[in-house]
């Protein structure tokens, strides 16, 4: 694919596991497109592909078969290993924490919170042409609630740059907010993620955590139809094999099947000024 301008593409993953798909096939697009990526995790630690994203014969309870070919297995393994995701940027070492109400130079601390805020956007995050944050139920334990996390998403949509996430990263979305307003960053805007009929009744797991959850602890859907509010939807595409939706600047998808098509909309966002998918 042609392209005059190299971009630049942050991608976040989880540390607790991310599916295997949802980052080989957008990666395979930004690197066919000639783009840079730049991983980022919440600690600065290795992510890790969760274990059932490398199992051609793991069958999804929730659609009753496998979600992953032999084929995607290999390339999951591959990537797993791979030097690539090795020394990814920390998050926590270039976003500042939200200084607790309690403390007892709240004034002064928050206005350092805002300065460093606001280098970090214009140092590093300008940097970039789009966010990715990777799907996966790892971004259950440290990203969807991740107050450092949606100051990134926050920084994206202030620069007017295209904001991607996938599956259970989409929470990410519906909990950035600035906190004068508290309302979402997606109100008003056109979202898809996992419906309530594709929610496991048990097996939720995370890599490197020896807990099962049992169901993922909220159902996404009803999170995202609050989020978007009266002007905005939620989209789920229920019984349908894709569902992408992009209502710029944002990109979301559902599931493992919607990871091609997850990077060739960022691409055409970036290269084909794509403003409206799917709805």
């Amino acid at each position: 694919m042609p392209n005059r301008t190299k971009k630049s593409i942050l991608i976040i993953l989880s540390e607790h596991g991310f599916w295997g798909e949802k980052l080989v096939c957008p990666l395979e697009v930004f690197d066919k497109a000639g783009y840079t990526v730049t991983f980022a995790t919440p600690n600065g630690r290795r992510p890790v592909a969760l274990p059932a994203s490398m199992d051609a014969n793991y069958i999804d309870p929730a659609i009753g078969r496998s979600m992953t070919s032999m084929e995607m297995a290999e390339k999951v393994k591959k990537i797993d290993k791979s030097p690539r995701l090795d020394n990814s940027l920390n998050i926590s070492g270039i976003m500042p924490e939200m200084p607790y109400f309690s403390s007892t130079g709240l004034l002064r601390d928050l206005e350092a919170y805002h300065k460093a805020k606001e280098k970090t956007k214009i140092d590093i995050l300008s940097k970039f042409d789009a966010v990715l944050i990777v799907g996966g139920s790892g971004a259950i334990v440290d990203l969807a609630n991740n107050q450092r996390v949606h100051d990134i998403i926050l920084a994206f949509v202030q620069m007017d740059k295209p904001v991607g996430a996938q599956c259970r990263s989409v929470a990410c979305l519906a909990f950035a907010r600035e906190v004068e307003t508290r309302r979402s960053v997606i109100w008003g805007k056109h979202v898809t993620g996992p419906c309530r009929e594709y929610d496991h009744h048990d097996g939720t797991r995370f890599a490197g955590i020896d807990f099962n959850m049992g169901s993922p602890p909220y159902p996404l859907e009803y999170i995202l139809r609050d989020a978007t509010g009266s002007s905005g939807a939620y989209i789920g595409n229920f019984g349908k094999e894709t569902s992408v939706i992009v209502d710029y600047p944002f990109l979301t998808a559902c599931s493992a099947a919607d990871s091609f098509l997850t990077g060739q909309k960022m691409v055409e966002m970036l290269e084909k000024e794509l403003r409206r998918f799917g709805w």
